[in-house]
């Protein structure tokens, strides 16, 4: 099958990773209307249920590349595992080290790990532009995460050990997410369809994640609300949310889609700060700018491709 990305411009991939992120954004706070529920079982749940209607959705361009499987394999392999890994490792991070400084470090520093991957691995030079841009987003989000801390401490009771752990996960996270963006493009490259592409590896994902729900998953019925969380995890930003980063996979490198995904720190610092309460310092307000300017340079450099 050929790939269709020839026909796709770049400025729909780049639109399409920035309404992902605003939905990944609404995660952290989504998540913590139900505090009583393990962040094992909600990202279990949320990534592998988005998963599997990922992979429901795509069947049939699945069934038409399972001939070629063994050609991808190692890819879909390292995919699959990645999957699995990092909800576990980005919802904990989140809940140990707060939800912006826990997103900031998963998202922050994947664009790096994904620019390393293709450098190393696809001999792909890093642009002058991308690595202006990959400054200022991580100046943002640095700023962000300072200026959130700052406030944290008077509303939240988060220990030092916590917050080191949950920046080690959150370090975690970013290297599977990463490695699972790199690997879906890939696999698109060498002719997958995107919706196998991602079908695939969130499957199988999928099944390595959900059996975890009954080591962590016991409460998931105790109260209604933890339904709600986890059906719209499940649904928008999960199924919805990489259903259009697979898109953007298309038309973009991984190390660009990620960087531009650098958005989601910020809609999650602004969902944090509306709905949950969080305090933001004024040094946070600036790393917003940065990201924006961020945003900015990068949206350049792929109008000029």
């Amino acid at each position: 099958m050929s790939n269709s990305s020839l026909n796709l411009s770049p400025h729909y991939g780049f639109i399409a990773v920035l309404v992902a992120s605003i939905l990944w954004g609404t995660t952290g706070t989504v998540a913590s209307y139900a505090p009583n529920l393990s962040p094992l079982a909600i990202g279990a749940i949320a990534m592998g249920g988005g998963g599997l209607l990922q992979a429901l959705l795509a069947h049939r361009n699945i069934l038409g590349h399972l001939p070629q499987i063994r050609s991808y394999s190692p890819l879909l392999l390292v995919g699959m595992i990645s999957v699995a890994i990092y909800p576990l490792a980005f919802y904990s991070s989140m809940r140990m080290a707060g939800i912006t400084i826990g997103t900031v470090v998963s998202i922050g520093s994947a664009p790096l790990f994904t620019a390393l991957l293709e450098k190393f691995f696809d001999k792909k030079a890093l642009s002058l532009k991308w690595f202006i841009s990959f400054i200022f987003g991580v100046a943002g989000v640095l700023l962000l995460s300072i200026g959130e801390s700052h406030s944290q401490s008077s509303s939240q009771s988060i220990t030092t050990d916590q917050k080191t752990l949950g920046i080690i996960l959150g370090l975690i996270a970013a290297l599977t997410y990463s490695l699972y963006s790199w690997a879906a493009k890939k696999m698109i490259d060498r002719g997958v369809d995107s919706r196998a592409s991602m079908g695939l590896i969130f499957g199988f994902g999928a099944l390595i994640l959900l059996p975890t729900l009954f080591f962590t998953g016991s409460n998931l019925f105790d109260e209604p609300v933890n339904l709600y969380v986890v059906g719209y995890m499940m649904l928008i930003p999960m199924f919805l949310g990489y259903l259009l980063f697979g898109y953007a996979l298309q038309t973009i490198s991984a190390s660009t889609a990620t960087t531009l995904t650098l958005f989601e720190p910020l809609v999650a610092a602004f969902f944090a700060v509306l709905l949950v309460g969080e305090r933001l310092a004024m040094i946070g307000w600036i790393g917003m700018v940065f990201i924006f300017v961020c945003l900015a340079v990068l949206s350049k450099k792929d109008k000029s491709n």
